[in-house]
């Protein structure tokens, strides 16, 4: 078995869609990034390429590269679980904190985990998403950035 950690910041601005596991969130700002900016599923494919030591997103999808431009995150990921799967790599479980001060994720986070679970082929009880805030603090609390965490736990498969 393999534990990976992952992590992303995105900042946020007006005119952006807010995507978090692939899921449009309804907010006034959006993240910024090269594709669509899903800071979770950025978090959560740093923490598996990492548990299979296979580099991180940079390494395989670079920022700089037009084909990413605008790109789903969702696509990102599809290719990350076919490099696990070609590594021999199955998806135990999954633990992701998305810090955000608004808007409040609660009710979201049931269509989050069922949007990772079937674009991961797992049962959604295998994934955790929670969220916080930051209480006002840093570029998170005056709501110019998201951040997310991730770690999953990931097995090699037995020949």
């Amino acid at each position: 078995m393999r534990i990976g950690f992952g992590y992303d910041i995105h900042k946020l601005v007006s005119g952006r869609k807010l995507y978090l596991g692939g899921v449009v969130i309804p907010s006034e700002k959006g993240e910024l990034g090269h594709s669509d900016g899903d800071v979770l599923i950025h978090a959560l494919i740093d923490a598996l390429l990492g548990a299979a030591v296979l580099g991180d997103i940079g390494t395989h999808f670079p920022p700089d590269d037009p084909l990413y431009k605008d790109i789903s995150s969702r696509i990102l990921l599809a290719e990350t679980l076919k490099l696990l799967g070609q590594n021999g790599c199955d998806i135990i479980n999954i633990d992701c904190t998305i810090l955000l001060e608004k808007p409040k994720l609660l009710p979201h986070i049931p269509h989050i985990k069922e949007n990772l679970a079937h674009a991961l082929d797992l049962t959604s009880s295998s994934i955790s998403i929670k969220s916080k805030t930051k209480e006002g603090l840093g570029s998170v609390g005056q709501e110019q950035a998201i951040e997310a965490y991730a770690v999953v736990l990931i097995q090699e498969q037995t020949p």
